[in-house]
């Protein structure tokens, strides 16, 4: 072996040697920063299931409201907070998916021009708004100017404003991942773009379109502000979206914590905690139902 040949190869060694160490000194990095996300996460779950599952255990919490019961005394369910946020992000959530799916689309598929750079500025816009603008958005619109009654409704409507451009993002991200050989494989065969889009492009990103949604339902689910402002606690059961308070979990959390800070009303301190720990069982309820649908629906290609 001549001189410049071993120098080479010691230098190439070298080399590797130092990628090798920067490879794991980033792996290292990964990991503890992975580690100290966790960590809040983790103790927060913990926290909530700790203090909150004994209330949630009783079968009272799923089918009673709050009628009746004050600060002082303990019993009663979150029955009426359950129903009042399911018929509110229901109602946003039939809203806002079409919406937000035409949107992405457009941008994806057809945009390009003046307009589609004007709605994805509209939609960063969107995304950036607080909850409370949302709201006080709709009640000048609905309630001031056009004299309607504060109901569960039209927390839905500002809730809407919250959800697609959190959508409309994912949408967009997944339909940029979809191969364009799919696409241009479609239209070799002659198939029509809007059915080449409905019939491969969008079936292709179905699971991550889902997994978007989720994420702005999980978005929306435990907004407090357009309830403070939209419509009105009730401890009773109110299933009409159009007329009357109604309750919610955010609401209940909220009328809860009131009386945190007094230790004779330890009652309301656990309904908090229960409260809180129902919303996350429900959110992640519809989580897992929602992988499930995408894994049974995936395309194989």
């Amino acid at each position: 072996m001549t001189a410049a040949t071993a120098q080479t190869s010691s230098l190439t060694r070298s080399a590797g040697g130092w990628r090798s160490a920067k490879n794991t000194i980033a792996g290292v990095l990964i990991t503890a920063s992975f580690g100290v996300a966790v960590i809040p996460l983790v103790w927060l779950i913990w926290t909530v299931v700790s203090k909150g599952y004994q209330v949630i255990e009783k079968s009272e919490w799923w089918t009673n409201s709050q009628r009746g019961i004050t600060f002082r005394e303990g019993g009663g369910g979150a029955y009426h907070a359950i129903l009042g946020t399911t018929e509110q992000v229901l109602l946003c959530t039939v809203i806002s998916v079409p919406i937000a799916l035409l949107v992405g689309i457009y941008l994806v598929e057809y945009g390009g021009g003046r307009v589609a750079k004007l709605t994805s500025f509209m939609v960063d816009i969107l995304t950036g708004i607080p909850s409370i603008v949302a709201a006080l958005f709709i009640y000048a619109v609905f309630v001031t100017t056009l004299g309607g009654e504060r109901s569960g409704v039209y927390v839905s409507l500002a809730l809407v404003m919250l959800m697609v451009p959190v959508i409309v993002r994912t949408t967009e991200e997944m339909l940029k991942l979809v191969p364009n050989e799919l696409r241009e494989a479609s239209y070799a065969l002659g198939v029509p773009k809007w059915k080449t889009i409905v019939k491969i492009v969008i079936p292709t990103a179905f699971s991550g379109i889902v997994t978007g949604v989720m994420l702005g339902i999980a978005r929306v689910a435990g907004e407090t502000a357009p309830l403070l402002i939209l419509v009105g606690y009730s401890k009773n059961i109110n299933g009409n979206l159009f007329n009357g308070f109604q309750g919610s979990l955010p609401g209940m959390m909220y009328d809860q914590v009131s009386q945190l800070g007094n230790k004779r009303y330890h009652f309301a301190t656990d309904r908090m905690w229960g409260t809180a720990l129902t919303l996350i069982i429900i959110v992640m309820s519809l989580n897992l139902l929602a992988r499930l649908v995408a894994r049974r629906s995936k395309v194989t290609h």
